[in-house]
């Protein structure tokens, strides 16, 4: 198998990660000094979100230039440093690339809105208006019409985020081979791979047909003409063949809206496109009408149905990334599991339902620690752009008053994974010597990665036996995958097999004492019990009493005739 199916990939968020200078911006000499940490952790790969030069309306996912460092972040050198002395402790490095947009401040975006005869002027997605209007009646994901115009009076470009991050033209080919040459030279600079943000928005309809409007008709979805687009696939297997087939990296697009079948299109080797996409229909349940700013409850038979239609789905074509959390998800242990009086258990319940599963797992900073959800007092301390986005439209356009908005905020905003990480309990949690550029989460004195390296219990520790784990049964990556008892309310459970080797993964996604039937032959005497996140001994009976949020891997061996 290759090393891309084996890894474990830790996403680093630089900003929130550590600072090295004291200026409360986290930076790439941070990354540095915390090496030997990810190397304890156990992790293969580390994912790193942008460090390239940007005004940062988006945190970096709006590039001014490819092929620089953001000065926050520190030099060119400073990254060079970085991927040799990652490398130099066998971890790899991908760099999360953003090809559908850029910032509206890179040189070609600036040489297309002076002058509409440059060449640079095709490299961007210009329309008349109608009427005085935009061109159609898209909407951006950050609120708005998905049109501005660049100069006044003039042609309307596109853009599906910020005005401030104009999208593409992947239909000029001259703009895809300044593409190609681009990612070549990081590639031959060492990096690893790539994450590729909304690589599935990077084709679009080119009669830019009008959005279906949203129910409640405030809105309009032009998704299903842009996602997934009519030459979305003859981009990625041109981008294939003129890149990543030349190199021996790691490649995973962001994808959303994206089914387990169209996933197959993406990952499936013999099309030469992607190694796994990140799918979004498990972290979006309990959406609504505003998208996750609804939160609306959700049933745990819900979340297996999702989860089993997408192992089932790529269980033979394809590959999964497996993830809870990332920079753009609230915290993983406040989302699924229980952040209040079982929050250590219902973490390491998540990460052992997740990496057991096939596919390639993914942490996001702090998770391992069990980091939580933040409740900043109100609006103003906030900083991502989509959050402050949908506080004004939820307030001023639908009419939530402050208190409702603020709860969908603290329940789903993005800035909730994008406090800094917390190292200990000292001040700003040894992130800082500054005053960080985000409010620190006030709960850093107790949870911090200080004291959970200290306690041979903490989810820390846990994760590094389920990263020896994965390494150890290779029936974990390569083994069926069957889930058992779909509908059952509070248990998750399911048998990984190959050969003669069977695993019984089984969670308890509830604060209460639940009895569960396993199989039989879980409970020979010749069955281990390769994981448990309680420390006390558990007997394996066919009825067996779990814990609260209490997670087991066991395996036994079964006669191959």
């Amino acid at each position: 198998m290759n090393w891309q199916k084996n890894a474990v990939v830790y996403q680093i968020y630089p900003r929130s990660f550590q600072d090295s200078n004291g200026d409360g911006i986290g930076d790439i000499q941070g990354i540095i000094q915390r090496l030997d940490y990810l190397q304890d952790l156990g992790v293969t790969v580390l994912w790193i979100s942008p460090v390239y030069d940007s005004p940062n309306d988006d945190n970096g996912y709006d590039i001014r230039d490819y092929q620089a460092i953001m000065t926050e972040f520190g030099t060119m050198q400073d990254f060079d440093e970085l991927l040799e002395a990652a490398h130099g402790r066998n971890l790899k490095i991908i760099l999360d690339m953003v090809v559908n947009h850029t910032s509206d401040e890179h040189v070609w975006f600036k040489t297309a809105k002076q002058n509409p005869s440059s060449p640079e002027h095709d490299y961007y997605i210009w329309r008349s208006g109608i009427n005085g209007q935009p061109p159609n009646n898209w909407q951006a994901a950050f609120q708005g019409s998905a049109w501005d115009q660049a100069t006044p009076g003039g042609d309307y470009y596109l853009h599906l985020f910020s005005p401030k991050q104009p999208d593409l033209n992947w239909e000029n080919p001259k703009l895809r081979l300044e593409i190609y040459q681009m990612l070549r030279w990081w590639l031959d600079k060492g990096v690893d791979g790539f994450r590729l943000d909304v690589i599935n928005l990077i084709s679009k309809d080119q009669d830019f047909p009008e959005g279906t409007p949203i129910p409640d008709g405030t809105r309009t979805n032009g998704s299903s003409f842009f996602m997934n687009g009519p030459r979305i696939h003859e981009f990625l297997q041109e981008l294939n063949q003129e890149v990543f087939a030349k190199y021996d990296i790691l490649t995973v697009g962001e994808a959303p809206g994206v089914s387990p079948e169209q996933a197959i299109l993406y990952t499936k080797p013999e099309r030469h496109e992607l190694d796994m996409v990140f799918q979004f229909e498990h972290v979006s349940i309990g959406d609504g009408p505003q998208g996750k700013w609804n939160d609306y409850p959700w049933t745990l038979p819900e979340l297996k149905r999702i989860l089993n239609r997408w192992q089932v789905g790529l269980e033979h074509e394809g590959w999964n990334s497996l993830y809870w959390d990332n920079h753009d998800q609230p915290r993983a242990v406040s989302r699924f599991g229980n952040d209040q009086e079982f929050r250590l258990e219902s973490a390491k319940l998540l990460a052992t339902t997740l990496f057991c599963m096939k596919g390639t797992p993914y942490i996001y900073q702090g998770e391992e620690l069990a980091m939580t959800n933040v409740k900043f007092a109100d609006i103003s301390h906030y900083r991502d752009i989509e959050t402050l986005n949908a506080f004004k439209e939820l307030t001023t356009v639908y009419g939530w008053t402050t208190q409702q908005t603020m709860s969908a905020i603290y329940a789903r905003g993005r800035d909730n994974a994008r406090t800094p990480m917390h190292w200990d309990g000292s001040q700003n949690a040894g992130f800082s010597s500054g005053t960080p550029w985000l409010e620190m989460n006030p709960n850093y004195p107790s949870i911090n990665a200080q004291n959970a390296i200290a306690d041979p219990n903490s989810v820390f520790h846990h994760y590094q036996k389920l990263i020896a784990l994965r390494a150890s049964e290779p029936v974990i990556h390569t083994g069926s995958f069957q889930m058992l008892d779909l509908e059952h309310s509070s248990i998750f459970a399911y048998l990984r097999e190959e050969g003669s080797t069977r695993l019984l993964v089984v969670s308890n996604f509830s604060p209460q004492l639940t009895t569960y039937s396993i199989p039989s032959e879980f409970c020979q005497q010749d069955t281990q019990i390769l994981s448990n996140n309680y420390p006390e001994v558990i007997r394996l009976e066919p009825a067996v009493t779990l814990k609260p949020y209490q997670s087991l891997v066991v395996k036994t061996q079964k006669e191959v005739r």
